[in-house]
């Protein structure tokens, strides 16, 4: 590496979103280089100079910087697009499976159309583009549109050797927890008995079955459920997960769990019904979860977290809810997965869980 050699900036994979935008808001960030991994848990993230603004790990020298290939706003600049109308053009999009998710925001809906037919040039392999609309409903059902190919939401997403199955119309999927569903697959041991409590289709289920725990999965929706069970055949685990379409709450797991896996945003709220004040409302799904765990056992809770309540919101919660369940916590580490929203971090905390004196 020499001293002329082009600068990148190391970010850990979960920040490499966020870190772009800072960078680019900073004014340092080099479009002319692609992103490039850093190992298996760090991007390289090109930079025309150290960021004095940007939170980063490292930066380094690159001695075999790789070119950008053309991206989206290029092949639209290469069309006729002006600066105006590429403004409104997506910033971001996911390519799961055969299918390309896209946010459209402030693209007018007569152009879709045409920027979905270069989306479908970009990723050769993807022959439908979706425009997301949002969550609804009880059971957080996508709301999508089809923009531009064939039209079909049904797909089967490979990572890290994990297969998923799933319709995109009718079933969330995060490209966003990409990292976090690839490290359950790795921090779990050949013969654990894990609970995890939402199971959806499969998501962290997977994985770790593939690793050789065995996993009790629980699901209510029952589309989520029908693409569990395939899935769970799909990856050839079914003989390590036994499913419950219900409630969590509904089911009598008993004792003797190693490790309970509780993804969903609101697992970790207080229920505070008739007056109670928070320290003195229950924890419905934490009251469930440790009371099925080992002493010495694992749980892992994902919460989305107010920036200015990091970290004492969701420790409080875990830790009010162990004193009510006569539990000790050590707390063995806390992760930011991805941006929720303006201002909101999805975070999940690892902690072990002993008996209380």
């Amino acid at each position: 590496m020499s001293g002329d050699d082009p600068l990148a900036a190391i970010v850990s994979k979960p920040d490499g979103e966020r870190a772009i935008e800072s960078l680019r808001r900073e004014g340092v960030y080099d479009d002319s280089r692609s992103v490039r991994e850093a190992g298996d848990e760090a991007l390289a993230l090109p930079v025309t100079e150290p960021p004095t603004e940007t939170e980063v790990c490292d930066v380094v020298g690159q001695s075999d910087p790789e070119p950008r290939s053309p991206g989206l706003l290029d092949l639209l600049r290469d069309r006729g697009w002006d600066e105006d109308e590429l403004a409104g053009a997506p910033r971001s999009w996911a390519v799961i499976g055969s299918v390309i998710l896209a946010d459209f925001g402030g693209c007018p809906r007569e152009r879709e159309g045409e920027v979905g037919g270069v989306l479908l040039e970009l990723h050769g392999g993807a022959d439908t583009v979706l425009a997301r609309e949002g969550i609804t409903g009880e059971h957080r059902e996508p709301s999508v549109r089809t923009v531009a190919g064939a039209g079909d939401t049904e797909t089967i997403h490979t990572e890290h050797g994990t297969r998923y199955a799933m319709d995109l119309a009718r079933v969330m999927f995060s490209p966003g927890n990409k990292a976090e569903r690839a490290r359950m697959g790795e921090v779990v041991e050949e013969g654990e008995r894990v609970l995890d409590m939402f199971a959806g289709i499969g998501y962290f289920t997977l994985p770790m079955a593939r690793a050789g725990a065995r996993v009790t999965a629980i699901e209510r929706n029952p589309i989520a459920f029908r693409y569990l069970l395939e899935n769970s055949v799909l990856n050839g685990v079914e003989d390590r997960i036994g499913a419950y379409r219900a409630d969590c709450r509904d089911v009598e797991i008993g004792t003797g769990i190693d490790r309970v896996v509780m993804g969903h945003y609101d697992a970790s709220e207080p229920r505070s019904e008739d007056g109670r004040t928070e320290s003195e409302a229950s924890y419905e799904y934490l009251d469930h979860a440790l009371a099925a765990l080992v002493d010495g056992g694992i749980v892992h809770v994902h919460e989305a977290t107010p920036e200015a309540e990091l970290w004492d919101r969701p420790v409080s919660r875990l830790e009010a809810a162990a004193e009510h369940a006569g539990r000790e916590v050590e707390l063995l580490d806390r992760r930011r997965v991805k941006s929720h929203s303006a201002g909101v971090v999805h975070v999940v905390l690892d902690a072990r869980i002993g008996r209380s004196g």
